[in-house]
């Protein structure tokens, strides 16, 4: 997993609450664990005027050109602005697999689903919750040529005129800085828990009789 430590990128608003994992990304595409090949899926039927199919590119669709991250100005946003309560709906982890693809390494809301919110610190996004009121003005500022900073070390994010300090759990914080997944920090305690095997082992051999 990518570390994550500062982030400075386009922003784009998504004007929406309530935005499930559906909406994020159909479960027609849900067809592998690769973690790559979701990115031409995000937000589907809103990017999209037809039906698509796994392996259709962007290029073979009809594109919804009123679609905010179908407008020019939106073209290679990096941190996605949105409403209360993103990634609700079904825990599929797929969802910040299509964002992170996308180009997405950071989402600002006011409210973040907990299992939505738990799979972006396994993936290298980073979900930022910020008052509501703050997440209105940013969104008005928001016009195509917005720029955020992130800075995860001092949790700010700054938007040239105001800097925003946002809360996050310490251990999740250090996961994010160090670029750990969950499999990462297992393997970190890996000569424990290879003397517990071996303990295990000599403790209740009859369990390892084949």
């Amino acid at each position: 997993m990518d570390a994550f430590t500062q982030l400075e990128a386009m922003t784009a608003p998504l004007d929406r609450a309530n935005v499930d994992t559906d909406q994020i990304i159909p479960k027609q595409y849900l067809k592998s664990i690769k973690r790559i090949g979701f990115g031409d899926y995000l937000f589907d039927a809103w990017r999209f005027l037809d039906q698509g199919t796994m392996g259709m590119t962007p290029n073979e669709r009809q594109i919804n050109h009123e679609f905010v991250l179908n407008l020019p100005q939106y073209q290679g946003a990096g941190i996605l602005l949105t409403r209360d309560n993103f990634g609700c709906g079904s825990s599929r982890e797929h969802a910040v697999w299509a964002l992170k693809e996308f180009g997405f390494r950071a989402v600002i809301a006011p409210s973040f689903a907990d299992i939505f919110f738990g799979n972006c610190f396994k993936n290298g996004v980073l979900p930022i919750v910020l008052e509501a009121k703050i997440v209105e003005e940013l969104i008005a500022k928001s016009n195509g040529d917005f720029t955020l900073r992130i800075d995860l070390e001092s949790q700010t994010v700054t938007d040239g005129e105001r800097v925003y300090d946002f809360e996050i759990d310490s251990a999740l914080k250090q996961k994010m800085l160090n670029g750990m997944d969950d499999i990462a920090m297992t393997l970190e305690e890996v000569e424990l828990i290879e003397t517990f095997e071996a303990k295990h082992k000599t403790s209740q051999p009859w369990l390892f009789r084949g």
